[in-house]
């Protein structure tokens, strides 16, 4: 077998770029803010029940690289979880992160007092396997919590 010396070249070239060059791009605060936003209104066009429906979707609009919506009731009970449908119903009032916060808790606390914000917390990233920091935009619609997460730089 022979290989062309330019495609040779340029296959070394590649195999010498750091593996950072190779992974896909991380998502923003843009990114994830977009995201809620399409994602408070589709609650407000379908309704809630048929919006949690779509969020749960595995490779649907709202789960897509590191970004998904989450919703959970005001009482802590997940009623979406793009990234775990399966917790879908689990009271997770409690659920702390790595470092021990209440985040839930405080996302509900943000919910009720200002009807949006954002919490920091430490989280494990799903697509490299490591503890990272992320920040999560919640806003309150009715009686639900709706929120999209990104890992911070």
């Amino acid at each position: 077998m022979r290989f062309h010396p330019r495609l040779l070249l340029a296959a070394c070239a590649l195999a010498l770029l750091p593996a950072s060059a190779h992974a896909a791009p991380r998502a923003t605060a843009a990114d994830a803010r977009a995201m809620l936003e399409r994602a408070v209104a589709q609650v407000h066009e379908v309704g809630a029940q048929a919006a949690f429906a779509a969020f749960n979707q595995p490779d649907g609009a709202f789960n897509t690289g590191e970004l998904y919506v989450f919703a959970f009731d005001l009482d802590g009970i997940y009623e979406a979880y793009g990234a775990h449908p399966g917790l879908v119903g689990k009271d997770v009032r409690d659920l702390t992160d790595a470092e021990g916060k209440p985040i839930v808790r405080d996302m509900i606390e943000i919910a009720r007092t200002s009807g949006r914000g954002q919490i920091n917390y430490v989280w494990l990233n799903r697509a490299d396997n490591h503890v990272e920091h992320k920040l999560s935009l919640i806003e309150r619609v009715g009686e639900h919590v709706i929120g999209v997460g990104y890992y911070a730089d």
